[in-house]
Order: structure tokens, then C-alpha cells, then sequence
């Protein structure tokens, strides 16, 4: 192999998926270029026509939704009917985003509030910043380049998109789809590059925008080489769910188990900590543990299945060594806990503490660790007892109790009577604290890439 080409194998199986080759240092300077040259025609273009580009993309995304999900399920593992569902909230990425550029609204101001202000009045529009670096994660590597590309056509910026090393192809797909609904070519580019290589684009002047999910680490350290930039952060978690005794807990064990067993839980908002109202620990232990054991892992192309593969064998060596490390500090293992070769069997621990890399840092597994309390006060101070604050997901009947929690939590959003893996592709998404800045959903996207101008007229 080159060290210039880029080998696709598949998580599960290992076989070789695709080779591409890497840019070289001209072909990137070549795709800037090109963005920022381009920036502006796509600027100038008319609403109903990146409308339409945008509708074009989601019925393309829909119509073509089995084989992408087939992309996905192969080069990121993820269970076949999962990736279907990826595939399908691309779409409505795209058709959001289109229905948010149709319903946007400048402002119109009243400036006369004084006598030196007599006869003057503004307006106030959304312009874009200019071409937008999106860098995208291997866990969605469909629907996360959606969010990106979507809400930068909207507003008339072209996208220099560098994926993750282990999922291009997705995005490749991407790419294609949205150029054959009319988008100019040379305003969207797909850069395999290393991730070190990235460090160049996001310091380069012509990228005025940088759009980033992934890991605190990294996603920090990007933000910091450019703090002139407009840097949105979208970085990891550890979710929380609250389940009280007066939740329906049948209910509320169904989805915790898919929301901390999904995709391997490799999701930065994958139930991580469920803690539970003592009097109800003993019965939704038992509804756990059930609904657990009823779920299929193994290959990601089985229809059956459940759980796949964790995205490459260094991750299921890394969680072997944080279970051990949790059992040797008194944690216990109610099951799960053990690997089935590229895959980690979906693991309920207890007795784990604050401290333990499983409850304190992002585990990216299908991990969770089951943790009683006695007050919901308590409950909330234990979520809130983190460096993370993406979402929390909260099980009660009281309407005190959620507003305590809506007024207490520190996350981006808290999921009444859900999971905090729920996610529309239309709401405000994102975290404080180490989770990140700035929010997705296409609306919200766009306002992070454009920034408002004022017009002032004297009559």
C-alpha cells in the first residue's frame, strides 16, 4: 500500500471495502481555492434555488436509502436496520433545511428612540461567514455530513468536508448526490486526508468557518489554533437518564436498553449512567436485564442483529481494560462484559462510582452503569456531576419534578419521559460545559454559519 491511498475495511470481518486515494498537498490547495473562489456564486444564488437543490438531495437520499445504508452498515458497522434509519434522517436533514431557508425572516428596527436618531430606521439580514470546514465523525457518517452540508447550501456557502478515516464512502455518496441535484462542483469538496492533515485547513484563512464533531480533545485543541474563527463544536459525552418510581417502567427499561446499546453505543449521546429511584431499582434491574438479553449481536449485515462491532479492535481493547479497572475498584458486572471478537457483549454494571472511567469519561461502548439514588435532588446533583453536558433524558410523572429538573440540569436538552439518545434532526442540538458550542439542527446550523448585517436609512 501507498502511503498516499486510504484503505476502507469493514469493522466486522475485516475485508477491504474500497481504496481511495489521499490528496496531495496541491490537490488541497486546489479544493480551498476553488471553495473560496466559488463563494461568490453561491452566495448570489436565489432562495428557490438552493430550495430546490435541497429538495432534489432529499428525495434523491430517500430513494436511494437501501444502498446507502448498506455503505454505512459496511464501513461503520452499524446493524443494517439502523443505518436504514441514518439514511432516512439524512433526508429529512436535507428537506429541514430547505423548509428553514423558505421560512427565514430578517428584522426590522425602529431606530428613532431619540431625538439624534429622528427619521432613521434598519434592517437586519443573515449573510454568509464564506466557505464552511465541516469535519464529520466515523458513528454517523451519513447524517452528520448532512448536518453540515445541508445547512451550509442553505445559506449559499460551499463545504470542504474532511470525514473520518474510517468512513468516507458515505460521504463520497454524499458528494455525488447533492452535485447531481445541481450544487456547483468545485463548491463542495470530499478530503480523505489523515486526520493530522486537517490542522492545515483549519488554520487556513479562506475556511472562515469550522464546523466540528468529534472529540473534546481534539475539537478543543482545533478551536483554540483559530480564535478568530467561527468554530462550532459538536464533542462527546456521558448521558444520563433519571428513572423515578412513578415512571412506567417497562417503558422506560425498553429505552434505556436502545438508547445505551444502539450502535454499539457509540454515541456521544448513548445512555452511559441510568440512576434510579431505590424503591424501584430491584424491578427495573429485572426489565434490564431482560430486554438485554434479548438483544442479537454480531454482524452489522444481518438483518437480525442488534448490536454490531465496535469501529475498530484497539476500541474493544480499550473497554476490556476500563471493565477491568471498574471490577478491581468494586464495581460489579450484571452481565455482559466480555468481547465477541470485534464486537463488546452489551454490559450493565453496578456498584461503579463517580471516579471510574465508566461513569466519569466518554465510554463509546454498549456500556451502562446502573446507579441508585434516594431523592431526586440527589439524582439531578449526580447527573450534573460531570465535565459533560450534552443531553439527559428524565422518567417521572411529576411536573415538579421535570421542572426541577428543565431548571437544574446542565445540558443542551432534557428529554421528559425518553432517553437523551432521542434526537429530531430539526431541534437545537448541543452541549455545554466539555460538550461542546454552538448548536446543529439546520435553523440553528445556519444561523452558526451566517452572521447579521445591518442596513440603516434616513428618511
Amino acid at each position: 500500500m501507498r502511503s498516499s491511498e486510504l484503505v476502507v475495511h469493514a469493522p466486522f470481518g475485516g475485508q477491504e471495502l474500497a481504496r481511495i486515494q489521499r490528496p496531495s498537498a496541491e490537490e488541497i490547495e486546489e479544493a480551498v481555492q476553488r471553495a473560496f473562489v466559488v463563494f461568490e456564486k453561491t452566495r448570489s444564488l436565489p432562495t428557490f434555488t438552493r430550495v430546490a437543490i435541497l429538495r432534489r438531495v432529499a428525495v434523491e437520499l430517500e430513494r436511494r436509502r437501501d444502498e446507502l445504508a448498506r455503505t454505512i452498515a459496511a464501513e461503520a458497522g452499524k446493524p443494517l436496520k439502523a443505518a436504514r434509519t441514518e439514511a432516512e434522517r439524512a433526508a429529512a436533514t436535507f428537506s429541514a433545511a430547505a423548509a428553514a431557508l423558505e421560512s427565514q425572516r430578517g428584522d426590522m428596527l425602529p431606530l428613532d428612540v431619540n431625538a439624534a436618531s429622528l427619521g432613521r430606521w434598519g434592517v437586519v439580514k443573515r449573510v454568509p461567514l464564506g466557505p464552511v470546514l465541516a469535519i464529520t465523525p466515523f458513528n454517523f457518517p451519513l447524517n452528520l455530513s448532512s448536518h453540515k452540508v445541508a445547512p451550509a447550501i442553505a445559506v449559499g456557502a460551499p463545504v470542504v468536508q474532511k470525514p473520518a478515516s474510517q468512513t468516507p464512502l458515505s460521504a463520497l455518496a454524499l458528494r455525488e448526490i447533492v452535485l447531481a441535484a445541481g450544487w456547483p462542483a468545485d463548491a463542495y469538496a470530499v478530503l480523505p486526508i489523515a486526520g493530522a492533515a486537517a490542522e492545515g485547513l483549519v488554520t487556513d484563512r479562506r475556511l472562515p468557518v469550522v464546523s466540528f464533531t468529534g472529540s473534546g480533545a481534539v475539537g478543543w485543541r482545533l478551536k483554540a489554533l483559530v480564535p478568530k474563527k467561527r468554530v462550532a463544536l459538536e464533542l462527546g459525552g456521558n448521558a444520563a437518564v433519571v428513572v423515578h418510581s412513578d415512571a412506567d417502567l417497562d417503558d422506560a427499561a425498553r429505552r434505556t436498553v436502545s438508547g445505551a446499546f444502539s450502535y454499539a453505543g457509540q454515541s456521544c449521546i448513548s445512555v452511559q449512567r441510568a440512576l434510579v429511584h431505590r424503591p424501584a431499582l430491584e424491578a427495573f434491574r429485572g426489565k434490564l436485564l431482560l430486554a438485554t438479553a434479548q438483544l442479537v449481536v454480531g454482524d452489522p449485515l444481518d438483518e437480525r442483529t442488534d448490536v454490531g462491532p465496535m469501529i475498530a479492535p484497539e476500541e474493544v481493547t480499550r473497554v476490556e481494560a476500563w471493565f477491568a479497572e471498574a471490577v478491581a475498584g468494586g464495581a460489579t458486572v450484571l452481565t455482559g462484559g466480555t468481547r465477541m471478537g470485534a464486537c463488546v457483549a452489551p454490559t450493565i454494571l453496578a456498584n461503579t462510582t463517580p471516579s471510574m472511567k465508566v461513569e466519569a469519561l466518554e465510554v463509546f461502548a454498549p456500556v451502562v452503569s446502573l446507579v441508585a439514588y434516594d431523592d431526586w435532588d440527589e439524582a439531578l446533583r449526580r447527573v450534573n456531576d460531570s465535565k459533560y453536558g450534552l443531553q439527559a433524558g428524565i422518567f417521572t410523572q411529576d411536573l415538579a419534578r421535570i421542572q426541577r429538573a428543565f431548571d437544574v440540569l446542565e445540558v443542551g436538552a432534557v428529554l421528559v419521559n425518553d432517553v437523551p439518545t432521542w434526537r429530531a434532526d430539526r431541534m437545537p442540538y448541543g452541549g455545554v460545559k466539555e460538550s461542546g458550542s454552538g448548536r446543529e439542527g439546520p435553523a440553528y446550523a445556519m444561523e452558526e454559519f451566517t452572521e447579521p448585517r445591518l442596513l440603516v436609512i434616513r428618511s
